[in-house]
């Protein structure tokens, strides 16, 4: 207890609940002594003198640079989101794949291998198998509940495993714990991509993860205005991921930095009224007549029902299901559709419907996509935060008329 109450004294915040974290941690007050977090729009800063510069440059000496790397704005977002999600640091990127991509450049080099889920973003999928591979980078996919192909999955190489959970768009949940222990067990680095989740739901480097990756476009802005990204962990694995975005540039904005900032304010309350709305529309959906199978991680029916009850507090707001029939089904559901916005994106206060396999895995071959279970009745849904009872009545309208 003294222990407690002396980390107490030194930091006001030590030991907070996740919802104080997400309004309180990261900001400094300018001497404006401004009560909303400041907007930093700057591309360089100035030094007292010479002496001061080279210092700054040097790193001898910390404080702000040039905006490519060093923004106050960005910074408080780095601290919050690196307390929310237990991790000793953290940086911002221009996007999700920007965080993935400088987290491969900056721990991987020519002759390493990455093992990865085949149930990711299909942007992962091209990222890795098109254009980290132009550099001697490999990659191999392996089903990702089938913990006998994690562990065949692994070579001598095998530097990063790469894994969504829950995964996009079929919701499988991967046990965290497990995997972790199996890539330490051979020297190499986990990456959970947190997405779906956020901190607010799941908390990766508990469970063992190395590295948490976000696309803080979806749930941490929350409202669909902004692209970014976050790559969260050991202060020794971010360092090589800020050492690489200062050298090639792929940086947060300081103006999305401050709309994330507002975001994560918001974050657990929005998360859990996701969650519920989700679960709802899942339950109906599993009993309409016109749906072949909904993939949910609520429904006690779901695979990874069970772990994701013990590893997460709620089972997030993305769903997916296919319908009776093929794409000329789907497609008149989600032409049929009057509320929900027909956008890839996800995360947002507006409902989305899209079809996977023309859209957020389009660029997939046939075989990755049945890899994958992305077939052509499939449907993903991104449940907002509208009346339920109207979801479910946009989606009846094409559901019930063919």
């Amino acid at each position: 207890m003294e222990n407690f109450d002396e980390q107490l004294a030194e930091d006001p915040l030590f030991g907070a609940a996740l919802d104080t974290l997400a309004i309180r941690v990261g900001q400094s007050r300018s001497h404006e002594g401004e009560h909303s977090e400041a907007l930093f729009l700057t591309s360089s800063y100035v030094f007292a003198n010479a002496q001061e510069a080279a210092d700054r440059f040097s790193g001898e000496q910390p404080g702000n640079v040039y905006s490519r790397y060093t923004n106050p704005t960005v910074r408080m977002f780095e601290e919050r989101i690196a307390a929310l999600e237990g991790a000793e640091s953290a940086v911002g990127t221009s996007s999700g794949m920007a965080a993935i991509l400088s987290t491969c450049i900056a721990l991987l080099k020519s002759g390493d291998h990455i093992l990865c889920s085949r149930s990711v973003f299909g942007t992962t999928t091209v990222l890795f198998t098109k254009y980290l591979q132009k550099f001697g980078v490999t990659t191999t996919f392996v089903n990702p509940t089938n913990y006998v192909e994690w562990e065949g999955g692994f070579t001598e190489n095998t530097k990063l495993v790469f894994v969504e959970t829950p995964s996009n768009p079929l919701c499988d949940v991967i046990d965290i714990q497990r995997l972790a222990d199996l890539t330490h067990a051979r020297g190499a680095l986990l990456a959970v991509d947190n997405c779906f989740c956020t901190p607010a739901l799941q908390k990766p480097l508990e469970l063992g993860a190395d590295l948490i990756i976000h696309s803080a476009t979806k749930y941490i802005d929350g409202q669909g205005r902004c692209l970014g990204g976050v790559v969260a962990g050991a202060k020794k694995y971010v360092d090589e991921v800020l050492g690489f975005i200062r050298s090639a540039g792929p940086t947060m904005s300081p103006f999305n930095a401050w709309v994330f900032l507002k975001g994560l304010e918001t974050l657990r309350l929005r998360m859990e009224a996701h969650s519920r709305n989700a679960l709802e529309l899942a339950q109906w959906l599993n009993a309409h007549p016109n749906v072949e199978k909904v993939f949910y991680a609520g429904l006690p029916s779901h695979l990874g029902h069970e772990l994701a009850a013990k590893q997460q507090s709620a089972f997030g707001g993305v769903l997916s299901f296919r319908v009776k029939g093929g794409r000329a089904e789907a497609w008149k559901v989600i032409d049929a559709t009057r509320i929900m916005s027909l956008t890839a994106n996800l995360g947002d206060t507006k409902t989305t419907i899209v079809h996977p396999a023309t859209t957020t895995h389009g660029r997939l071959s046939p075989e990755q996509k049945a890899d994958a279970g992305i077939t052509e009745n499939l449907i993903r849904v991104a449940v907002g935060l509208e009346d339920i009872g109207d979801l479910k009545a946009d989606l009846a309208r094409g559901l019930g008329n063919y």
